[in-house]
C-alpha cells in the first residue's frame, strides 16, 4: 500500500512515523505496568523513564526535518494527484494535523507534563486509598495550571477548554458540547424525574455473592465468546478499569472485582473494556505504526465501548442468552431470578454516586457534571482546594445523593491524575453516537436481537468493523459516524432509544 508512494518526502515521515510509534509503544507498556503490576516503590524510576520517552518521541515527533518532509510529500501529491480520500493522502492530513498541533507545545512543558502526571497518577492512588484530596490537591493544582498553559499554546481560541477538548475530539468545539448537553439534560431530567415517580425496581439479588475465582474465569469465557482475540490481547486487574493498545496485535482490558458487586465492578466494566479493545484489534493492519493507526476520536472509541455495554450488554436479547449461563456458572445464586427480573435489575435508574456504575438515564449527568467543573477550574472560578465541597454540592443538586468521603467523589476518576482534562465530555458523545450507530446496524442487520439471543455475535462485529473499526484515524470523527450511519451528530436516537427503554421497563 504505502511502499508504492513515489515520494521520497512521504516515505521519510513514514519511516519516521514508524520510529515514533515504537518508542510510544514502549511508553505505553511502562504506563500499562505502572497501573498494574509495578512495585510501589518502583514509582520514581518509572516517572523518570516515562519522562525521558516522553522527550525523545516529541523532539522525534516535531524536528524541523519532519516539517520540511511534510511540505514536500504535499507537493508531491499535488502534483501526482493523489485520490484526496486514499491511504496515502489521509497519511499526510493527519500527520500535518499531529505535526502542526506538537510543535505549538514546547518540549521541556512536554517533559515537565510527563514527570508530573505519573507522579500524581501515585498520589491520587494514595489519596483515593486513604479517602483524603488532600493529598492528590497539589498535585492537582499545578495540573490545571499546565492545562492552562497548554491552551495557551493555542491561541487565539474561542474558549480555553477548545484546546484541550479538540485533543481528544478532533475539531470539537465547547459551544457545540454545551449546546448538545443541555437538550441532554432537559430530556434526561425530566425522564429521571418521571420514572422516580414509579415503583422502584428490586435489584437486590445482583448483589449476592459471586465467588471472585469464578468471575474472573466467567468474563474471560464470555468476552472469548463475543469476539474479543486473546491471541492478541490480555485482561488483568487495575485500580480503574482502562483498555491500551500497542498494536493490532496486542491490546489489554483491565477491570476490578468485587464478590459483592460482580456486576457493577466487574461484568460490565469488562464488556465496556471489551468494546474499546475490540475497536482496537480492528483497525486495518496495514496502518500499523502510522498516525492512521489507534481510533478516530475518544467519542467514537466510547460510541463502541457503551455499545457494547449497555445496547448490546444490557439489551433483553443478550439477557436471555446470558442469563442461563450465569446459572450454570454459579450454581445457585441467580436460581430464582427469572429473566424479566433479571433485565429490569441489571436497567434498574437509581441516581448514585459512581459514574462508571451509573445507569443509562443518569450517566450523562455524571460526565456534565465533569466537564462543568474542568471549564470552572480553567477559568479560575472554582479552587482546585473547594473542589470537594464544590463536586459535593453539585452532585446533591444534579443527582440528589451526597458523597460521604473524597474517595466516592471527587477522586472516584483517575482522569485529572492523568492531565486528561477536555477527556469526559467524550463519554456522552459517545453515548450519543452509539445509539445512531446501533440504529443503522440494525437496518442492516434486522435479525441482530435473534442472532444475541443465540448467542452469535460475529455478524454484529463485522458490521462495527466494515464500518468503523478498520478505519482507524484515517476519517476524522464525524465523517466516520456520516459514513456509518448516514447522519451527523444529533442526540434524537438517543434521547428515543433510552424513552422506549425505560418507558416500557417502568411503564410510562
Amino acid at each position: 500500500m504505502f511502499d508504492t508512494v513515489t515520494s521520497d518526502a512521504f516515505q521519510q515521515l513514514r519511516q519516521r512515523a514508524a520510529e515514533v510509534s515504537r518508542y510510544g509503544a514502549a511508553a505505553g507498556l511502562l504506563g500499562w505496568d505502572q497501573e498494574t503490576y509495578m512495585p510501589p516503590k518502583g514509582q520514581a524510576a518509572r516517572t523518570r523513564q516515562l519522562s525521558a520517552l516522553a522527550e525523545l518521541i516529541h523532539r522525534l515527533s516535531t524536528g524541523p526535518e519532519v516539517g520540511e518532509w511534510l511540505t514536500q510529500a504535499e507537493a508531491d501529491m499535488e502534483a501526482q494527484g493523489w485520490d484526496p480520500d486514499s491511504d496515502a493522502a489521509r497519511f499526510l492530513k493527519v500527520a500535518r494535523r499531529d505535526y502542526d498541533r506538537a510543535t505549538r507545545v514546547p518540549t521541556e512543558w512536554v517533559v515537565e507534563f510527563s514527570r508530573l502526571t505519573s507522579e500524581a497518577k501515585m498520589h491520587w492512588q494514595q489519596a483515593r486509598a486513604q479517602k483524603d484530596f488532600r493529598l492528590f490537591a497539589p498535585y492537582l493544582r499545578r495540573i490545571v495550571e499546565m492545562r492552562r498553559q497548554y491552551a495557551e499554546f493555542f491561541a487565539p481560541y474561542d474558549h480555553i477548554y477548545d484546546p484541550l477538548l479538540d485533543g481528544f475530539e478532533p475539531g470539537m468545539k465547547t459551544a457545540t458540547v454545551q449546546a448538545l448537553f443541555a437538550g441532554l439534560r432537559r430530556e434526561q431530567v425530566a425522564l429521571l424525574h418521571a420514572i422516580l415517580e414509579r415503583p422502584q425496581v428490586d435489584d437486590a439479588f445482583l448483589y449476592r455473592p459471586f465467588p471472585v475465582a469464578r468471575q474472573k474465569t466467567f468474563v474471560r469465557e464470555v468476552l472469548e465468546h463475543m469476539g474479543f482475540d486473546f491471541q492478541r490481547g490480555r485482561l488483568d486487574e487495575s485500580a480503574h478499569p482502562f483498555t491500551t493498545g500497542f498494536s493490532v496485535d496486542d491490546v489489554r482490558l483491565t477491570t476490578r472485582y468485587k464478590e459483592t458487586d460482580f456486576f457493577g465492578q466487574a461484568f460490565y466494566s469488562s464488556l465496556h473494556e471489551m468494546g474499546h479493545g475490540l475497536y482496537g484489534q480492528g483497525v486495518d493492519p496495514r496502518y500499523e505504526e502510522t498516525p492512521l493507526a489507534g481510533g478516530a476520536s475518544l467519542g467514537v472509541h466510547e460510541s463502541q465501548s457503551r455499545l457494547w455495554e449497555n445496547l448490546v450488554g444490557r439489551s433483553r436479547s443478550y439477557l436471555q442468552w446470558l442469563l442461563p449461563r450465569l446459572r450454570d456458572a454459579f450454581p445457585g445464586v441467580l436460581d430464582d431470578v427469572d429473566l424479566d427480573a433479571f433485565y429490569r435489575g441489571v436497567n434498574k435508574v437509581q441516581p448514585s454516586l459512581i459514574r462508571t456504575e451509573a445507569d443509562e438515564v443518569t450517566y450523562n449527568l455524571h460526565i456534565m457534571l465533569r466537564m462543568d467543573l474542568e471549564i470552572a477550574l480553567l477559568e479560575g472560578r472554582v479552587d482546585v482546594d473547594d473542589l470537594p465541597e464544590v463536586w459535593n454540592r453539585r452532585m446533591e443538586e444534579d443527582l440528589g445523593v451526597r458523597p460521604k468521603d473524597d474517595a466516592e467523589g471527587v477522586l472516584q476518576d483517575i482522569h485529572w491524575a492523568m492531565g486528561a482534562l477536555g477527556y469526559f465530555p467524550t463519554y456522552a458523545l459517545g453515548n450519543v453516537m452509539s445509539a445512531q450507530i446501533w440504529q443503522a446496524l440494525r437496518r442492516d442487520i434486522p435479525d441482530v436481537e435473534a442472532q444475541m439471543q443465540a448467542g452469535r455475535f460475529a455478524d454484529l462485529l463485522a458490521w462495527l468493523r466494515e464500518h468503523i473499526h478498520r478505519y482507524g484515524r484515517k476519517f476524522e470523527p464525524l465523517e466516520v459516524l456520516q459514513k456509518a450511519t448516514g447522519q451527523e451528530l444529533q442526540s434524537q436516537p438517543y434521547l428515543d432509544y433510552l424513552r422506549t427503554k425505560y418507558g416500557e421497563i417502568y411503564g410510562l
